[in-house]
């Protein structure tokens, strides 16, 4: 079995989103515009109210999925068609965008410390006009395990030590760990050997996978192999794992949107400019 090695690192870049919400944007930016499945991907954390305060007032979405996962802090979403939810310290929203929706994302605290991920997910091109759903996961439905020692994780999808995260029914079949390691712990994850996978360092000095050592906020861009060796440093370290299958379609992005082709955004534009969504 062919162990997996970093062949890129990624710092992210500063931006703000919204109505000027801070945040590191690590996938979605020059240095790595996407990573197939995955289209974006954001890191956001502060404890000063300004600088996340504004949220993210209604906006579309239309092919591909969003998922938020939050460390710290309260948002509240909601939409066009009615529903309605509270994200706290721990949980994951999985939204499958489909044919189109109008949401909003808007912090339920005035200060304090607001930290967490969006990830976007592309949809294949069959999937991409189907019916919006929302995969709301509370943090007690998401299996925690040791499954090496040292180490401690979070299984939000794909399976890990015999726990199966809670995040179902996607097509591009994700895995999505929160791994914590202690100063030297190590452990193998398998993979599915085909898709292409990433970790994120977002809290410690550093983690090691095969020869090459991840600094604080690094990105590294996974080879292709059916497992990955991870070792912390001298001090203790915290990721994420994260895999999908790869869709090898044509990308055709504006903004909200997410499609095949720049005749399919025409088309998401003035199906939202009437209303459609």
């Amino acid at each position: 079995m062919t162990t997996r090695t970093i062949v890129r690192r990624v710092r992210g870049m500063p931006t703000s989103d919204g109505a000027g919400v801070k945040m590191t944007r690590v996938i979605g930016q020059p240095a790595l515009d996407t990573l197939d499945p995955f289209l974006m991907l954001d890191a956001f954390g502060s404890d000063k109210g300004a600088d996340y305060i504004g949220g993210f007032p209604d906006h579309p979405h239309r092919g591909f999925e969003t998922v938020t996962y939050m460390l710290a802090g309260r948002m509240r979403h909601g939409d066009n068609q009615g529903n309605s939810g509270l994200l706290g310290p721990g949980s994951v929203q999985w939204m499958t965008a489909g044919r189109g929706i109008v949401h909003s994302e808007m912090p339920e605290q005035e200060d304090g410390e607001m930290r967490g991920f969006q990830l976007w997910v592309n949809l294949p091109a069959k999937d991409k006009m189907t019916a919006p759903r929302y995969q709301d996961i509370a943090p007690e439905r998401i299996p925690e395990v040791d499954p090496a020692p040292g180490v401690h994780a979070r299984v939000i999808a794909g399976e890990l030590a015999g726990a199966r995260g809670p995040v179902g029914g996607v097509a591009t079949e994700p895995v999505f760990l929160d791994l914590a390691l202690a100063p030297h712990a190590r452990i193998e994850v398998p993979l599915p050997a085909a898709h292409n996978a990433f970790a994120f360092v977002f809290e410690g000095a550093g983690v090691t996978i095969g020869g090459v050592t991840l600094d604080h906020y690094e990105l590294g861009v996974l080879s292709a192999g059916g497992t990955v060796a991870l070792e912390a440093g001298e001090a203790a370290a915290r990721l994420i794992l994260v895999a999908g299958k790869p869709l090898n379609e044509p990308v055709a992005k504006y903004g909200p949107f997410v499609m095949n082709t720049p005749q399919q955004i025409m088309q998401a534009i003035d199906d939202y400019r009437a209303g459609r969504f």
